[in-house]
Formats: structure tokens, C-alpha cells, sequence
């Protein structure tokens, strides 16, 4: 835990200096001093309140037993065999198929998986991808990732507003010190690089535990090795508009949700999926498990719903059509 936090400090401080620059590149030393008090307090709600802002981010929405019954099941059968807290399940519309994890602590945290996601995956794969979620969680990986999420997509929208003022002439020089359109077109092209080193300040290396530890709750590494190829797969077909307003968050997600867009693997803030499937195969052989056997989840569904008639959602609140049931 003492190394999340150093860890943490360490990424607040440098997005911090980024914003400041970018404001005193615009501003001069009024700008500064604005950009340094939004930074600060952007830095103590974003330790508070940084899961429900990267929620918002992707306009997640909430959802429960009644409205989600198998995947809300599905969650809190693993958080079980995780010996965590039931995190707050969520459920965000977006047709690439992806997943998150977010949250100060396991105390406070919540899992979301796309619209796209239920749809395509089945529930064994699901399962996986939940448990990896968990597993960022019991790593307390969630607290790092929300607050780079959080601080980062702020320098992106920085930049964007930045943007909307040179298209409109709004920067010049003048008498507050800063560099007019020479400071806004430094700080815009600040911004994306902004953005890729909170990507790349997120280890690499937290993906790799996350499918080892998810894998062990689970039960079986076959299922997030098939979930895996799967998302990834459709991914690169299919992009997530949401991420891609906000790259600088894009390392939340199980699978860089930017593939859609043909993002430079050079600065992908995950491993190479090849390369985790191997890890995930050579554990599945370690375990002695050759094949996917189904997951065994009785509280998956509630107590007197209709087994063969329930749905990944329920109502139309989520996505525009209904779920096909598992089975």
C-alpha cells in the first residue's frame, strides 16, 4: 500500500506541473496562479471523488439485482471468492466491448462493463473479465488509475478549450504575461503528450497481476484468455466514442479502448494481448485446466426469477435492445 501512494503522489505531482505550465503559457503568472488553485483542488476532490468522476466520464449508470440480475450475480459471487466488499456495479452504453474498475479503495469502489460487452462475451468470459476488474481492485491498482483518469482528462479538456479559443481568436499576446498563440499552441500540443504519459505512468506490469490474480478467483484462466481475444478482437472494428473524447483515461479499461482508432501500439497503455494470453495459457496449464468448463454461480440469478427467460438487462434503460440470456 505504501508504494500505491507514493506512486499516486507522485502522478498528481507531475500532472499538477503540467497544468500549471499549460496555464502559465496561456496567462503569464495570472494564469499560474489559477491553474495551481484549480489544480489543487482538483487534486483533493479527485482523491475523494474520483470514481464517481470517471463514471461520469463514461456516463455509467448504476445498476442492481433487479436490474442487472446476472451480471450483478456474477459480481458478487466473485467478490466473494475475492473475500472483497460488494463493489457498485455499473453499466456503461458503448458497443465496443470493454470493462473497468475504479475506486478509492475496495471499500469504496465499482466495476462497469459496456453494453457491448454483455452482448458479446458469454458467461464464463464475463466472469473473467469481472475477476480481473476485482483484481485491480484487491491490488488497490483503482486509486492510481482513477486519479490519472480524473487529472488527465482535465488537461485534455484544457487543451480542447484552448483549442475552441485559437479557432475563434480569442489567444494573443498581451499585458498578463503570457505568450498569447504561441503559449496556446504549446500548451495544445502539451496536452496530448499530457495524456500519454499518464497513460504510460500506469505500469504495464499491473495488467499482467490483474489477469494472474483475476484468473485465481476465477477459477479458470481459459475464460479471461477467450474473453480477451474476443474484445480485442471487435475492438479494433468497433471504437468507444466516450474514450476517445478522453484518451488520457483510457488505461482504466481492460483492453486499450482506442484500438478502433489505430493508436500506435508504442504508446498503448496495455501489454501486447498475445503476450497475456501466453501468460494466461501457461497458468491454465500449470493449473491442469485444458478446456473452459462452465461457471458455477447460483447467485447469479435471484430467488424466484425464470431462469430461461432472464436477461443480462432488464428494461431498456441500458441499451436499446434486450440482452440474450446465457445457456
Amino acid at each position: 500500500m505504501p508504494m500505491n501512494y507514493a506512486r499516486t503522489a507522485l502522478l498528481l505531482a507531475a500532472l499538477t506541473a503540467i497544468f500549471v505550465a499549460m496555464g502559465a503559457a496561456v496567462g503569464g503568472k495570472g494564469g499560474l496562479l489559477v491553474a495551481f488553485g484549480v489544480a489543487m483542488v482538483m487534486n483533493i476532490v479527485s482523491l475523494w471523488k474520483s470514481d464517481t468522476m470517471v463514471l461520469r466520464m463514461f456516463k455509467a449508470q448504476e445498476v442492481n439485482e433487479a436490474t442487472a440480475p446476472e451480471l450483478y450475480g456474477i459480481v458478487r459471487s466473485l467478490a466473494q471468492r475475492a473475500e472483497l466488499p460488494m463493489p457498485r456495479v455499473y453499466i456503461m452504453n458503448s458497443p465496443q466491448p470493454n470493462a473497468f474498475a475504479t475506486g478509492r479503495s475496495p471499500a469504496n469502489s465499482a466495476v462497469c462493463a459496456s453494453t457491448g460487452l454483455l452482448e458479446a462475451l458469454t458467461k464464463e468470459e464475463v466472469a473473467g473479465v469481472m475477476a480481473h476488474e476485482l483484481a485491480h481492485i484487491k491490488n488497490r491498482d483503482t486509486l492510481t488509475m482513477a486519479v490519472a483518469a480524473t487529472i488527465g482528462g482535465a488537461v485534455s479538456m484544457f487543451a480542447q478549450y484552448l483549442q475552441l479559443g485559437m479557432l475563434f481568436g480569442s489567444a494573443r499576446n498581451d499585458d498578463r504575461g503570457g505568450l498569447g498563440m504561441i503559449g496556446t499552441l504549446v500548451a495544445v500540443i502539451i496536452a496530448p503528450l499530457a495524456a500519454m504519459m499518464v497513460q504510460m505512468a500506469i505500469s504495464r506490469s499491473r495488467e499482467y497481476q490483474a489477469d494472474r490474480m483475476g484468473a485465481q478467483i476465477a477459477g479458470n484462466p481459459i475464460w479471461l484468455a477467450s474473453a480477451l481475444k474476443k474484445i480485442n478482437a471487435i475492438a479494433r472494428r468497433i471504437p468507444n466514442e466516450q474514450a476517445e473524447a478522453i484518451p488520457a483515461a483510457a488505461h482504466v479499461f481492460i483492453i486499450n479502448p482506442l484500438n478502433g482508432r489505430g493508436i500506435d501500439n508504442l504508446f498503448s497503455t496495455h501489454p501486447n494481448v498475445e503476450n497475456r494470453l501466453a501468460e494466461l495459457e501457461a497458468m491454465a496449464r500449470e493449473m491442469g485446466i485444458s478446456g473452459s468448463a462452465p461457471f458455477d454461480d447460483t447467485a447469479a440469478t435471484p430467488s424466484g426469477s425464470d431462469d430461461a427467460g432472464s436477461v443480462w438487462v432488464a428494461g431498456r434503460n441500458y441499451t436499446n435492445k434486450p440482452k440474450r440470456p446465457w445457456g
